[in-house]
């Protein structure tokens, strides 16, 4: 259903209709979601994996093309961006891990791969789909709760499990018993220091979803001018108002994607090294 179909079918149908996912296995046969829990969303699984393949892919060409005397313009881009998260985690997380930097390159460069999905005009992949009888596509990964809070509950179990290394098993259990309040308050600590760590999966999965999310309708809305309002002489005003609105969302749009990618890299290596500090 493109911008232009929606007129028959309402504007809240067509909005519908982009924010739902490919749904498969348990799902609902009239709003085509996910009714449990053993239901897959095939297009965020494809374009994540998708986009995962391609650093790959490319991270594997560069490594072949590596030259030690005066760099290509690609490969700058690639070490001034490997050189800028190092100074992340150099300057947010305490101690030497080998695991931390390549984690968060990963992270950022694919959370920003997702995100970029966003500024792909929002009728083209559908209509594309629609030809090989795909009826759903929704093309942006982050603006599915599975993809956010799948990428923010691996964090939360790396944080439990450095938590359990650094501090050992006694450690970790002291820190929910007397922190923040001291020994006389150990039920208080508990409950404070629970919510305290289940605060950081959610708040990582649900900012990332939530601005993704809203983004993704602001594009809708906008596509929304050309298609209900831009009929016959009016499609010389309203057509140009919205190539100004989507250009103009565009650009800040790609600075919010940016903001996104690089807030989750910094929460997950500040987290993980919190669970790295011995007294918390």
């Amino acid at each position: 259903m493109s911008a232009k179909e929606q007129s028959g079918g309402g504007t809240v149908e067509y909005i519908q209709h982009h924010l739902t996912n490919l749904c498969a296995g348990d799902c609902d046969p009239v709003t085509h979601k996910a009714a449990s829990f053993w239901a897959w969303h095939l297009d965020t699984l494809f374009f994540s994996i998708a986009l995962g393949a391609l650093i790959v892919v490319v991270s594997w060409r560069l490594s072949l093309r590596l030259t030690a005397g005066v760099p290509g313009g690609f490969q700058n881009f690639v070490e001034s961006l490997v050189e800028f998260v190092s100074g992340q985690v150099k300057d947010s997380f305490p101690g030497h891990n080998p695991l931390i930097a390549p984690m968060a390159l990963t992270i950022f460069v694919w959370v920003w791969l997702m995100n970029f999905m966003d500024l792909i005009p929002v009728d083209l992949l559908p209509v594309i789909a629609g030809f090989f009888g795909i009826q759903y596509l929704k093309v942006v990964p982050t603006t599915d709760l599975s993809t956010t809070f799948a990428l923010s509950l691996t964090v939360f179990i790396l944080i439990v499990y450095y938590n359990i290394k650094v501090k050992g098993a006694l450690g970790y259990l002291k820190m929910f018993l007397f922190h923040p309040f001291g020994k006389y308050l150990v039920p208080v600590n508990i409950v404070m220091t629970l919510i305290e760590e289940l605060a950081k999966p959610l708040s990582l999965g649900l900012r990332l979803f939530g601005n993704l999310f809203a983004g993704e309708l602001v594009f809708l809305l906008i596509a929304l001018i050309g298609g209900t309002l831009a009929v016959g002489a009016a499609a010389l005003f309203w057509l140009p108002l919205q190539v100004v609105l989507d250009l103009g969302w565009l650009i800040f749009h790609l600075l919010i994607i940016t903001l996104q990618a690089f807030i989750f890299m910094v929460l997950t290596i500040v987290y993980l090294g919190m669970a790295h500090v011995s007294e918390h």
